[in-house]
């Protein structure tokens, strides 16, 4: 499996961790993913996005 560097979104300190080293926060990857054509989920992102703002309107 490919490592993929993270970077901190409360101090923006870039890590391997899945959680920072400095203050203990969720590291996320920094780079959106690959765009396809052939967007083999975008269904069910489409389904969930206008689950979310359904239920945020309410």
């Amino acid at each position: 499996m490919k490592t993929m560097l993270r970077r901190c979104h409360k101090c923006s300190l870039y890590t391997f961790e899945e959680k920072c080293p400095k203050c203990g926060a969720e590291a996320k990857v920094p780079i959106p993913p690959k765009f396809s054509p052939e967007d083999k989920y975008g269904k069910y992102r489409r389904m969930l996005k206008q689950e979310l703002s359904e239920g945020a309107a309410q």
